[in-house]
């Protein structure tokens, strides 16, 4: 079955004019010629997008949105009328919002954090900027140590309310975000703590791994000056997340690990690449 707002891999089944049809189960949509892959012939398989045109025919496009439904993601609003506003999403058709799905009327040029879903009534896309009702931490469907998808949601006094895997809410403290964060950011994180209802999170990768990761960039850092960073133990925090983008005590266990592993030796002034 052809499904609505996601990616389908369909098999390109008869040729025409203005594009190629594509095989479903019950049905054939149309692909138009400006997205037809060059060499394409009846037979191949095609990774597209499904969505309803303007004149609500189901259409196929090898364009790539920037959300599929049930995603949570910043957009532009490029339009409104007394009915609503559109969205651009990356596709030649602009995502609709409703007026009665706007927290307050979108002006065009700004962005807003919306969530993509099917309209159970006209079975179309559409948006909406309420997004609560679909957030629940009732069922969690993560443990602790998970890793996660996460989307800042808003501010609050103690750190921002993260979306977490468009399904739930956690918190994102202060005290653990050394980079700056935009509401509607993406990012990758883990689930530090769950008690009760409540969800801690932290970005980047638990443990070990986080350290590996970071050493890739810390090697990348060192390659693209000339194999020698002037850092070390006396370095202020400031200094290392401005440079690195990472707190200094993640630093000090990144560069210990790399020592350890001899891809790194210290000087006096810092630390370089270790020779072979």
């Amino acid at each position: 079955m052809i499904k609505v707002g996601e990616y389908n891999l369909l098999r390109v089944k008869k040729e025409a004019d203005f594009g190629v049809y594509l095989e479903g189960i019950d049905q054939e949509v149309l692909l138009p010629s400006r997205f037809v892959p060059r060499e394409t012939k009846i037979g191949d398989e095609l990774e597209v997008f499904i969505y309803h045109d303007s004149e609500n025919r189901l259409i196929a496009t090898t364009q790539r949105p920037y959300g599929v439904a049930g995603d949570i993601v910043l957009l532009k609003a490029v339009s409104t009328t007394k009915q609503g506003a559109f969205l651009d999403w990356g596709l030649m058709k602009d995502l609709f919002v409703a007026q009665s799905q706007q927290l307050t009327r979108m002006v065009p040029g700004q962005e807003y954090l919306v969530k993509i879903y099917i309209d159970e009534l006209t079975g179309r896309l559409a948006a909406t900027e309420k997004i609560d009702r679909f957030l629940s931490n009732e069922n969690l469907t993560v443990k602790e140590k998970d890793l996660v998808n996460l989307v800042a949601y808003r501010r609050t006094d103690i750190g921002y309310v993260m979306i977490i895997n468009n399904q739930h809410t956690g918190i994102l403290h202060h005290s653990d975000i050394f980079r700056p964060i935009e509401i509607g950011d993406k990012m990758t994180g883990f689930i530090r703590q769950i008690k009760d209802d409540k969800i801690d999170v932290i970005l980047g990768k638990p443990g070990f791994s986080k350290v590996e990761d970071e050493g890739e960039k810390v090697l990348r850092l060192l390659r693209e000056n000339d194999g020698y960073l002037p850092y070390h133990d006396k370095s202020t925090p400031e200094e290392i997340q401005d440079f690195f983008g990472m707190s200094k005590k993640t630093f000090k266990m990144t560069i210990g690990n790399l020592y350890k592993q001899r891809k790194i030796v210290f000087t006096q002034t810092g630390f370089k690449i270790a020779e072979d």
